[in-house]
């Protein structure tokens, strides 16, 4: 594993994605799921705009796009985006340690990011990230997973992530659930996440 990434750059789309630290599971207990999302949006919301996650026992992926400079307005000074991640993953993982009596550290360092340019590959890396429960034989079927943004973006329930956003880029519902039938297999994906 890389000891350095390279900064997350603001106006850039991003595949972010982790795992446990040793292969361990990140989620523990069935509330870790719900604490994860709370504290990913205090933490990224105010620099990130989330289009898409699916978080598993030992990993998660998201699709994000770091907002523009000019588009980002936070209290004090802006820090770099990276940052706002390390503290997420840094309040996550004391969470965690104090709720199941373990110590050190949770996910493997540095989290993984990998810049999106191109329109076709973040719809299939979407598609790719709801599919993940169902690739790793979790469930049958990627849409029985609770732990994703499937079912968010396709409701009607207030949301933070940006559905309107991710509709459009599909076409339209219909179209972005018929996406989600046909299965996508992206083997680069595959080699990327288990480096």
């Amino acid at each position: 594993m890389p000891t350095n990434q390279a900064p997350l750059n603001f106006g850039t789309f991003y595949h972010i994605y982790n795992r446990g630290n040793n292969h361990e599971n990140v989620f523990i207990q069935e509330r870790n799921y719900a604490y994860f999302m709370n504290l990913w949006w205090k933490h990224t919301y105010p620099i990130a705009e989330t289009f898409s996650y699916c978080l598993l026992k030992n990993h998660f992926h998201v699709t994000g796009y770091i907002k523009a400079k000019e588009d980002i307005a936070v209290d004090g000074k802006l820090k770099e985006p990276s940052q706002y991640f390390a503290n997420f993953f840094n309040a996550y993982t004391r969470g965690v340690n104090i709720a199941t009596g373990r110590s050190g550290a949770l996910f493997e360092v540095p989290f993984k990011r990998i810049p999106v340019t191109d329109e076709t590959y973040l719809m299939q890396l979407i598609v790719y990230i709801h599919q993940n429960p169902q690739k790793h034989k979790f469930v049958e079927d990627f849409r029985d997973w609770n732990y994703s943004s499937y079912h968010d973006l396709i409701g009607n329930n207030p949301i933070r992530l940006q559905r309107g956003k991710v509709l459009s880029l599909f076409g339209s519902k219909e179209d972005f659930i018929r996406i989600h039938q046909e299965i996508q297999p992206l083997p680069n994906l595959d080699d990327e996440e288990s480096s």
